[in-house]
């Protein structure tokens, strides 16, 4: 039987051993070809050629829904968005080594193709209704039921793209912590990795127009309950008391009518029990900027391209795993309406937004030292004999500049006009 106590454990059962705790990067990247996005036929012809390198096709009924080898996922998004579910690792050099295989691989094969990819938070060139669709089967019922409560949610499922790096915690008191930073970092994290200026041919008039989007999205948002002292028996009630998204029964997804996983266990949707199944793809649809499964995982960066790539994992893992204590005394003096303002402001005004009487642009840099000094106290070395210190000068320039991915792109189009000779591969 499913009771409270069940989600309490489940978020237990992920507390790992210092040594044990590692580093998981997804990433998501739109295929376009010529100047459409890619249709479900053209990402299966991608796929077979992904077969050379050892992938493996997985399947929903008789469809291809995804790929994998070993512990790695090459998944498919709900307009044919490609991500990279990479495995738990243990350093950035590991990671970024990763990244660099499969985007080796993915060229390779595109190239057999003709096909481009697009490294950007939300697609560039392409109106909704121009997107094409899969026979993934959660996805017709989301089609459905998202924009019912959320104006841009078919823009996130179709539109976006993002970059998310999933953490460990060693115990209850460290998930705490960890989660405490990680939801009050948030506008930082939009505004330094904003990358999503151009929808449809044209500026947006934001720097992070996804970010903009995932807030006004079904599901999602930053939770005020998320910046203040957060437990997995909070985290626990919190979910039990969220809408659900659907249940799965015999390979098919049943509407949940809105009805919260509390109405579930109490018998109301479908006259069905939940299972621990259904609790781990609740909470996989609980679509706020993090969120808390077995490990927690950040999902406020736009997807970029490769120095961004592994840049963002590093300045978030040198925090987090090497300096934690130190961030989390900067970020606990910050006042919670000031941040959830931020947050609001960050897509559109980037950098230049004021998180209580500092701009982003001054906290990046006090937090670009505080992660520089983690990395250097992990002394996480590569064969040559490199910290992972070397993996923040993305950031770096972003600061010295203060000009984001999203300037710099807007920036360059307005002189060429082609996305594709620009963007970041």
């Amino acid at each position: 039987m499913i009771t409270k106590e069940s989600f309490i454990n489940y978020f237990r059962s992920g507390i790992k051993e210092t040594n044990d705790c590692g580093i998981g990067i997804e990433h998501e990247k739109f295929v376009f070809l010529k100047n459409k996005r890619a249709d479900y036929q053209s990402i299966l012809k991608l796929f077979e050629k992904l077969y050379e390198f050892g992938w493996e096709p997985v399947k929903e009924g008789k469809n291809i829904i995804a790929l994998k080898k070993g512990n790695k996922n090459i998944t498919l998004e709900p307009g044919n968005q490609i991500e990279l579910s990479g495995e738990k690792l243990k350093s950035i050099h590991q990671t970024c080594g990763e990244s660099q295989e499969y985007i080796f691989e993915l060229n390779q094969s595109l190239k057999k193709l003709n096909l481009n990819l697009i490294s950007s938070g939300f697609d560039p060139i392409s109106k909704i209704e121009e997107v094409p669709s899969n026979p993934k089967n959660r996805y017709e019922l989301m089609t459905k039921i998202m924009p019912l409560f959320g104006k841009l949610s078919l823009d996130m499922m179709y539109r976006t793209c993002g970059t998310q790096i999933n953490i460990d915690y060693t115990s209850e008191k460290d998930f705490c912590k960890k989660f405490f930073v990680v939801n009050r970092l948030v506008p930082i994290t939009i505004a330094l990795f904003a990358n999503s200026g151009i929808i449809e041919k044209n500026k947006s008039g934001y720097l992070s127009y996804r970010s903009y989007a995932w807030q006004n999205t079904y599901r999602g948002g930053l939770p005020k309950i998320f910046l203040e002292n957060m437990d997995f028996e909070k985290y626990a009630d919190f979910s039990l008391n969220y809408p659900m998204l659907f249940l799965k029964r015999n390979d098919k997804y049943i509407d949940a009518k809105n009805k919260t996983f509390q109405n579930f266990i109490d018998g109301d949707i479908e006259k069905v029990s939940p299972y621990e199944k259904d609790v781990a793809d609740h909470l996989s649809t609980i679509f706020t900027e993090n969120r808390l499964k077995k490990y927690i995982e950040i999902r406020s960066m736009d997807a970029c391209g490769w120095d961004c790539l592994c840049a963002g994992p590093a300045f978030f893992i040198g925090l987090l795993y090497g300096n934690l204590d130190e961030v989390f005394d900067v970020v606990k003096r910050w006042n919670v309406d000031e941040i959830i303002s931020a947050y609001r402001d960050s897509p559109q005004k980037g950098l230049k937004t004021i998180l209580g009487k500092k701009s982003i642009l001054d906290w990046s840099k006090d937090l670009f030292e505080i992660s520089k000094k983690g990395l250097e106290n992990r002394n996480e070395l590569n064969s040559k004999k490199q910290n992972e210190v070397k993996f923040l000068d993305h950031i770096k320039n972003i600061i010295e500049t203060s000009s984001t991915n999203a300037e710099a792109i807007m920036a360059q189009y307005q002189k060429d006009k082609n996305f594709f000779n620009i963007n970041e591969k």
